[in-house]
Formats: structure tokens, sequence, C-alpha cells
């Protein structure tokens, strides 16, 4: 049964050796973050997942002590998700591995924790299907469940400006702050890939994954500071 959840933004970004001098600019989306997740392990779980979008070379399942690194964004930093180490040396995806530097960044109660790459194609009834899956998996679930919202709020946004970006990031705010899984579980899929958003399957996973949990949420972060959609949530 899923216990409790944390909703977070997967940009690189968020690391500062990555972001190197612009990292005070997301030192507030960090913050509220780390304040999520730590919400999340003080819900004690007995299986901790984190979700991230991948493509579908990168779905995994990572167990713990997987590597990342930030190599492809200039900076000779890793990561390994939970503290062991595991002889498996297939890498995260970039998502999976900011969840894991953020992780890395908390304390975190004793509760085996793996990745899960979630294809950001994946239809809507799949991934109601896995949170299920992924619910039903111990008597006390955690997800951490990192993505993005639209990347089109401005004329210098990754896929620049589209007016139906802030309409999109709303209604997606609105539903990760108040828990809202038929909120979620509602979100087009044919605009969320023209938006380039991310977290639309991830969080449609936790939609599934939260159905008839009895959880409530708070929004800790809303930002959209590069034309990107960040959202903190923590749901418990």
């Amino acid at each position: 049964m899923l216990v409790a959840a944390a909703v977070c933004p997967c940009p690189p970004l968020l690391v500062p050796e990555v972001a190197a001098g612009a990292a005070p600019e997301l030192d507030a989306l960090r913050a509220a973050c780390l304040d999520a997740i730590g919400r999340l392990t003080a819900a004690r779980p007995d299986r901790l997942v984190v979700l991230g979008p991948s493509d579908e070379a990168g779905r995994g399942p990572y167990p713990q002590g997987a590597p990342g690194s930030f190599r492809g964004f200039g900076v000779d930093l890793e990561v390994r998700l939970g503290a062991a180490e595991t002889a498996a040396e297939r890498e995260l995806p970039p998502s999976l591995a900011v969840g894991a530097w953020l992780l890395s960044r908390t304390e975190r109660a004793g509760a085996p924790v793996e990745a899960l790459g979630v294809a950001e194609s994946l239809p809507r009834d799949r991934a109601l299907s896995a949170g299920r899956e992924i619910a039903a998996s111990a008597p006390r679930v955690a997800l951490l469940v990192m993505g993005d919202g639209s990347a089109c709020r401005t004329v210098k946004a990754p896929g620049y400006f589209d007016e139906r970006a802030e309409a999109f990031d709303a209604a997606a705010a609105r539903a990760l702050g108040t828990a809202d899984t038929e909120a979620l579980a509602a979100l087009d899929e044919e605009p969320a890939a023209a938006l380039q958003a991310s977290g639309r399957a991830c969080w449609q996973v936790l939609a599934g994954a939260a159905e008839n949990a009895g959880l409530s949420g708070r929004l800790l972060c809303e930002e959209a500071p590069y034309g990107v959609g960040y959202f903190v949530a923590s749901w418990s």
C-alpha cells in the first residue's frame, strides 16, 4: 500500500556542481525537494521506489547501489542509488541520477530502495496499472517521483513558447498539490508530449499507486525559471 510520495523535478541543474554559477537560482527548489524527501522517509516505508522519465532502453529496474553520473553534463560526479554498492553497473538515466543525488542529501531510514525508469510515451492505462502493482508490492510503499512539467513556457524554453503550456502546468500543479489522482489520470497524453512534459507518465504511475490510499497532498514549490514547469509536492 502506498503510504507516502514525494514529487520532484529532475533537471540536472538541481545538482550544484552541474549548475555551477547558476546554482543559487535553484536554491529554493532544491530545498523544497529535500523537504519533500524528508517527509517521505519519515513515513518509514518497507519499500522505496524512485520513478523517473527515461527512454525505452533505460527503464530498469535498477537495484539499490546502482551507479549514475553527471559526466554527460560536463561534471565528473558519480552517485549511487542508496548507500550500498552492487555488482550491477548499468547506469541510471539522468532523471534517476538526480533522484539518487537528492536521496544522498537526506537522512533515509533503512528501507530498501530501487528505481524504475518510466517511458515518457507510456500510455495512461499502463501507467495506472504499473502504479497499482507497485503499491501492492509491500505493506508500506513510498514513491519518489521525478519529472518536469511543460518545456514551452517562454520563447527561450527548450520547446519554445506554446500558449497551452501555462494551463497544462496549472492543472498538473493543482492535481499534485491536492493528491487528486483522478485529475492526474486525466492528463492528456498528446498535449503532454507536444509540450515536452516529461513527468506525465510518472505522475500517472503515482495516480495508480495512490488509488484508494486516502493520501493528502501539499504543493511545496512551483517554479518555471527556464521556461520549464517544476513542481515539488508531498503526499502523506
